[in-house]
């Protein structure tokens, strides 16, 4: 009996592995597809996003599409850090439908969810909460996406939640976004990602 339940926990965490992919394999950009001229590159096992001659708008979005998910990644914010994780979303160009994720400097909404060319702002969380970023340091983030329901964490602490229909019918893949403006400049790791 000792035995059998051993062998079903081998299988039942061998299964939770694999189920968890790694979207950022920390040497290319594999699985990824640039939209924009902002630059995007891999250096000491890290992603870095940062801005470009034009000072544009770029995206970085997985060729896979996601549709229900729990989403982990930690980023660091070097300058301004104005940036995003895109869920759901397409890119045409520079131009994103979708739902982004805010990752930005102190009061301007980190964890909060915007949809861009769309709604604007659907939740941005509590201004106590800015607490949790840390500035120029690296910061984990979670993010939880099933049917309608959304729940982003910034450093173990929930962010926001919010259920919403259309987000709900959306379709397509993971962007990491820079902002336009220039000067920006973010560093990713540890980009996982588990089907739910």
């Amino acid at each position: 009996m000792k035995k059998i339940f051993t062998l079903l926990i081998l299988l039942i965490s061998i299964e939770s592995i694999q189920a968890q992919l790694t979207l950022f394999n920390g040497e290319n950009l594999d699985g990824w597809q640039i939209h924009g001229t902002e630059k995007w590159y891999v250096e000491n096992g890290e992603l870095i996003c940062e801005s470009g001659p034009d000072k544009e708008y770029g995206y970085l979005s997985t060729k896979e599409h996601f549709d229900n998910f729990e989403m982990e990644l930690e980023f660091k914010q070097e300058a301004d850090g104005n940036s995003g994780v895109f869920f759901r979303s397409t890119v045409e160009g520079t131009k994103v439908s979708g739902w982004q994720v805010e990752v930005a400097p102190p009061s301007l909404h980190t964890g909060g969810i915007y949809e861009s060319y769309g709604r604007g702002w659907l939740i941005k969380p509590d201004p106590s909460k800015d607490q949790y970023l840390k500035m120029g340091d690296w910061n984990k983030m979670k993010i939880k996406v099933n049917g309608d329901k959304v729940i982003t964490y910034l450093n173990g602490h929930e962010m926001v939640q919010i259920e919403d229909q259309k987000i709900g019918q959306g379709k397509g893949g993971i962007a990491l976004q820079i902002h336009s403006g220039g000067d920006i400049k973010v560093k990713w790791r540890n980009l996982k990602l588990k089907k739910i």
